[in-house]
């Protein structure tokens, strides 16, 4: 019997688990939805408010979900400042649920991005789960190049949240949605169990999915202004 066959096989095997592994493809999405929000800068994230965030979350494709308290269901990462502020940390897996935000007509699915403005805020998204509008203070975004973030809501705000749903991107409210860390989807991209807080915190590697996802932040705002 041919011995090297079946070794084959079994490689053959691992590298197509690994190329369907859907929280790599995720991870993929998510570099893509933050590339094609702000490859339009006059309709995408204010400049100023990316360079200041501490951390940004993005959740592609949140749908609609019979099954979840709220009728709203999303997986997605987020990543913050590296230590020093050059750069962005591993990231770390995290769900959605609920939320009070609508579909536009029609849509099915919307992409969500937050800017996590301050160290209060980056402090809630490393819990295991906290409520926005309850745990921590929410605004929905500004737009556009030209908008400003000199006023109360954007200054005090923990979190500013947006969606884009077939094609229009807009600040918008996510007041009452919960997040949770998602320690199935760590596991999955890291080979172990890892709290978000360790992941973040303790200067860990990123796997090599993560690269593209990194490399879209850093091309956006690789320095913490």
């Amino acid at each position: 019997m041919n011995r090297t066959l079946p070794l084959l096989l079994i490689g053959a095997c691992a590298m197509y688990a690994a190329e369907k592994n859907p929280d790599a493809e995720r991870l993929d999405r998510a570099a893509e939805v933050f590339q094609e929000v702000m490859g339009a800068p006059d309709k995408g994230i204010p400049q100023d408010l990316l360079d200041k965030a501490a951390c940004i979350v993005v959740v592609p494709g949140m749908k609609k979900a019979a099954f979840v308290v709220g009728g709203k269901f999303g997986r997605g990462f987020f990543s913050c400042r590296a230590r020093g502020g050059v750069g962005w940390a591993a990231p770390a897996a995290i769900r959605v649920e609920g939320g009070s935000f609508g579909f536009q007509i029609g849509g099915s699915e919307t992409d969500v991005i937050m800017l996590v403005m301050n160290q209060r805020g980056a402090d809630r998204l490393l819990s295991s789960k906290f409520t926005l509008g309850g745990d921590a203070s929410v605004a929905a975004g500004p737009v556009g190049r030209s908008a400003t973030a000199e006023t109360d809501a954007y200054m005090t705000a923990e979190i500013l949240t947006y969606s884009r749903s077939r094609g229009l991107f807009a600040g918008i409210s996510l007041s009452g949605a919960t997040l949770r860390e998602d320690l199935d989807s760590n596991k999955a991209l890291y080979g172990r169990t890892l709290q978000n807080k360790e992941i973040i915190e303790t200067g860990i590697a990123p796997p090599a999915a993560a690269r593209g996802f990194l490399d879209t932040l850093n091309k956006y705002s690789s320095r913490k202004g």
